[in-house]
């Protein structure tokens, strides 16, 4: 039966839509610091279920909207994060509005372990000399800070205090709601005193304007030719944290540099500083200095 057959008679019977479901959770959620994420997911979603009564979504209805945004290109994990959008809506739907009796099954993809890919200093060093400036000063401050591309991206005059050498990422532009404070080292200084002068709000630009990509044609060309591979921008802050661990910089401290609400986020770096635990190790050692038998 055509969907609009199925709305139309979903309405007479004054039946509730996903699009009805969907309307109200953005009502009821645009405190979430998130809302404009669900409002485009929202969208996406819509183009399949608005017009379906509810009740008529069950899981096979909801495995076809995951085999959509596969098609898409979509990772596993892209789509996880729709398919627990749409159960989010369901169960409130059941739970607190009492649309629904029961929600369906919705099965979550099998997703890899998280990707850390860095590159070493003297491949940063060719990448840099590679890029043309507005690129390299946003790579370099990067490199410098570990800041996220939005962040990097979207940096105000306002929020930096070379003075006092610190810069504040507001909870509104990051991922755990919270405020961080980045200390500035020579290298970000510098990268902001050669930016001093050249807009009256944001940090970085291109040509007058607000450098708002940093994907371009441009950036993976200087990659190629940098030789190297299977690098995202995302990379260079798992590149500053490897660095970092390498540099036998605690976890604590990272964790609380880089802005991670979970120290669980960091321990994916803890492998690259073996000789952070073997001095740890080494107390075996003394505990048994001058036994006859070692």
């Amino acid at each position: 039966m055509d969907d609009s057959v199925i709305s139309a008679m979903a309405e007479s019977l004054g039946m509730k839509t996903w699009k009805d479901a969907a309307e109200r959770w953005q009502e009821e959620t645009l405190h979430k610091r998130t809302a404009h994420e669900d409002t485009r997911k929202l969208l996406w979603i819509g183009q399949h279920l608005d017009r379906l009564p509810l009740t008529a979504i069950n899981a096979d209805v909801i495995r076809d909207v995951a085999k959509a945004r596969k098609l898409e290109g979509s990772s596993p994990s892209t789509v996880n994060r729709y398919l627990a959008l749409i159960r989010a809506v369901l169960r409130r739907a059941e739970n607190e509005w009492e649309w629904l009796e029961r929600v369906p099954r919705v099965r979550l993809a099998p997703e890899p372990k998280r990707r850390v890919r860095w590159i070493t200093p003297d491949q940063a060093r060719t990448l840099l000399t590679e890029l043309p400036e507005h690129q390299r000063h946003a790579c370099l401050l990067a490199l410098a800070t570990g800041l996220r591309q939005s962040n990097v991206l979207g940096l105000r005059w306002n929020d930096v205090d070379m003075r006092r050498r610190v810069l504040w990422v507001w909870g509104d532009a990051t991922k755990n709601g919270e405020d961080i404070q980045v200390p500035l080292n020579d290298m970000a200084l510098e990268v902001l005193g050669a930016r001093l002068g050249r807009h009256s709000e944001f940090v970085l630009t291109y040509r007058g304007n607000r450098l708002r990509s940093i994907n371009t044609r441009c950036w993976r060309k200087a990659l190629k030719r940098a030789g190297i591979l299977n690098f995202r921008w995302h990379d260079l802050r798992h590149t500053w944290a490897s660095w970092l661990v390498q540099r036998r910089v605690p976890l604590f401290a990272l964790q609380e540099l880089g802005g991670w609400q979970s120290a669980q986020m960091v321990r994916r770096y803890a492998h690259l500083s073996p000789s952070v635990n073997s001095r740890y190790a080494a107390e075996i050692d003394r505990e048994f200095a001058g036994h006859p038998d070692c």
